[in-house]
């Protein structure tokens, strides 16, 4: 029991690691590893108190190593989750215009080629209408 928590740290630092169980079927580590933690699992629910202490002083080591580092990443997975949902529901969406002329009303949904400028007076225009820029005349 004690080489599983070993085994579990290795699987921890290299979960796409691959194994080739009797030299033919390639298995990730991670998965190797989920399914020993299952039956090391049914073995704590099953067997006696004594199998009980003994699984829980030889994956003590691992608790207290990768422990903070889990309790960590699942508060920050949460965080990440609402601050996408936050995200997406204020982010446009696909019909709405980021771009439209104030003469003709080209978006670039309706031509994907259109370049679009804002001219002086803070309107914007596609470049078929945009304002000629006047030359200031010396006197």
């Amino acid at each position: 029991m004690l080489i599983a928590s070993l085994f579990y740290a290795f699987a921890r630092f290299y979960p796409d690691e691959v194994i080739y169980v009797l030299f033919i079927l390639p298995v990730k580590i991670k998965w190797v590893a989920w399914v020993s933690a299952a039956f090391l699992l049914l073995g704590f629910l099953v067997n006696s108190n004594s199998y009980r202490m003994a699984v829980v002083a030889a994956l003590s080591n691992y608790l207290i190593f990768f422990g903070p580092a889990i309790v960590y990443e699942g508060r920050h997975r949460h965080e990440v989750s609402s601050r996408r949902r936050r995200f997406e529901v204020q982010s446009r969406s696909e019909t709405e215009t980021l771009h439209k002329c104030a003469v003709c009303g080209a978006t670039e949904l309706t031509d994907r080629n259109l370049d679009f400028r804002v001219a002086r007076d803070g309107e914007e225009y596609c470049l078929a209408h945009l304002p000629k820029a006047e030359t200031p005349t010396r006197s």
